[in-house]
């Protein structure tokens, strides 16, 4: 359990002390940084784009996990491979031809992740699975941040393992979206690698120590 990777999400950090905050990361027991890219077309919020996520990088000294929340994502593929990112999981419900696309990330030698919105059924990714090496469940429907848990993800985790498992794959699953410390470890155990947390880190009162407190509830 405790090779479980947090990865705070930089939506939630405070942008006006935005290197206070990767810093933050950067000293915690944090492994990733979360970054969401959203164009108000694919979602409806506008996050930041390409001058922000260099402005990160810059000071990031743990690996870029770049979520696209666009529509076209194939145009950028190369760009954020650029600005440094690690992982760069795109959306099923963006991609015409999503073999071809993490295809494109992987050739940038990139991750290349794919993520679901909550009303998307795993078994779309049967035929994929072994070209991915992340999926991303979205557990609240994505755009803005602070909203709750969906339940019905426990299930999907546990599809998506199986399907996983029989595939001989190696791809981990990572959560998005109303992950706290009520529900991580209850994550973890239906099989996800990977949790994504924003409000619940950022908003903390001392979000280093509460990143402590996660990484201790799940070794």
């Amino acid at each position: 359990m405790n090779n479980t990777i947090i990865a705070p999400s930089v939506l939630a950090a405070d942008f006006a002390n935005l290197q206070k905050e990767i810093e933050m990361v950067n000293a915690s027991q944090a492994d990733w940084f979360h970054i969401d890219i959203m164009d108000g077309v694919f979602v409806p919020n506008i996050s930041f784009g390409m001058p922000v996520l260099e402005a990160i990088a810059k000071h990031a000294k743990k690996p870029l996990d770049v979520h696209l929340m666009i529509v076209d994502p194939d145009r950028y593929v190369k760009t954020f491979a650029d600005l440094g990112a690690n992982n760069l999981t795109v959306h099923y419900e963006a991609c015409t031809h999503l073999h071809r696309t993490l295809q494109a990330i992987k050739a940038e030698g990139m991750k290349a992740g794919v993520a679901l919105n909550p009303h998307t059924p795993v078994a779309l990714l049967a035929d994929v699975v072994q070209n991915v090496d992340l999926v991303c469940l979205m557990s609240v429907n994505p755009g803005f941040g602070g909203q709750s848990f969906i339940e019905h993800t426990y299930k999907k985790i546990r599809q998506l393992k199986t399907m996983i498992d029989e595939a001989g794959a190696t791809t981990l699953i990572e959560i998005d979206g109303g992950v706290n410390g009520n529900n991580a470890l209850a994550l973890t155990e239906a099989g996800a690698d990977v949790l994504v947390a924003g409000n619940f880190v950022f908003r903390a009162e001392n979000p280093t120590q509460t990143i402590a407190d996660l990484r201790k509830l799940l070794s």
